[in-house]
């Protein structure tokens, strides 16, 4: 789960009942990686995460005030844990990159893991490996349980590792991403994303990401028209649950198809209201 919002930024330090430690390094590659998370009440998601990442050289977390143990649980696992109030998810990530001792990071949400063989793919990097600014990992998605074997959520590369020096993250509020300079690679195997484990959880996020969408849709000027907000309900589903075959991920891809049905309605409907 992804956190909450505010609208000031504010570091401060951590709680006294919280023990930062340095995560040991296990299992490195030739380059030294630092994994950054953001965080917001993850603690029933977050030691599968970090359990993937114990070969890496340091592990940050920076964490939006948790008010559950999820603080607690990344100390235990060797964390560095950082507290600083939300204000947007790319410049959140562009927080937790700049604290990294490392050029290499590897940024992850705190909802995606790791396969081992992926862990694999990437400790056995090489030398001539360095000619890469970054590198691309492919992304299964798992909703409610299910992982999507069909559908544009599933199979799509995203850039996880990548060298700071080269680029960063953009400073979106919401769909941010990772612009650099140089050739990225595309490595072979796996990250799971959990992304919803339930529908209370998904519609609990449902209002603030079409929020944060239509506000960005609003300072562009990007006001739909009576006849688009109309089509979007036939066209969306269409395209979600056919032309991008969730129909093949049985009940959990219609489900699927028509969330992200309703999620462009209601946008649409944010940004002329």
């Amino acid at each position: 789960m992804r956190p909450m919002y505010f609208t000031e930024t504010i570091e401060k330090p951590a709680p006294r009942n919280v023990i930062i430690r340095k995560a040991e390094p296990k299992n490195c590659p030739v380059f030294k990686v630092s994994a950054v998370i953001i965080t917001y009440n993850e603690e029933k998601m977050i030691e599968r995460t970090l359990a993937q990442l114990q070969w890496c050289d340091e592990i940050i977390v920076v964490d939006s005030y948790s008010t559950d143990r999820t603080a607690e649980i990344c100390s235990s696992k060797g964390c560095k844990v950082l507290f600083r109030q939300f204000d947007g998810y790319g410049a959140q990530k562009q927080f937790a990159v700049s604290q990294a001792k490392n050029d290499w990071v590897l940024c992850v949400d705190a909802d995606e893991v790791l396969t081992d063989e992926l862990v694999k793919e990437i400790t056995s990097l090489t030398e001539a490996d360095k000619q890469y600014s970054g590198f691309a990992f492919r992304m299964n998605l798992v909703f409610l349980g299910k992982e999507f074997l069909y559908g544009k959520e599933s199979g799509r590369y995203f850039l996880r590792l990548f060298n700071r020096q080269k680029g960063g993250i953009t400073a979106d509020k919401v769909h941010e991403g990772i612009h650099l300079e140089g050739p990225v690679k595309k490595l072979k195997h796996i990250v799971k994303h959990y992304s919803y484990t339930s529908i209370y959880q998904y519609l609990e996020k449902f209002n603030r990401y079409t929020r944060y969408a239509a506000e960005m849709g609003k300072r562009k000027g990007k006001h739909k028209s009576t006849f688009i907000i109309l089509l979007a309900v036939p066209f969306n589903f269409t395209k979600y649950y056919l032309l991008e075959r969730n129909c093949l991920n049985g009940l959990k891809g219609f489900y699927w198809s028509v969330f992200s049905t309703f999620y462009h309605f209601v946008k649409y409907a944010k940004i002329n209201e």
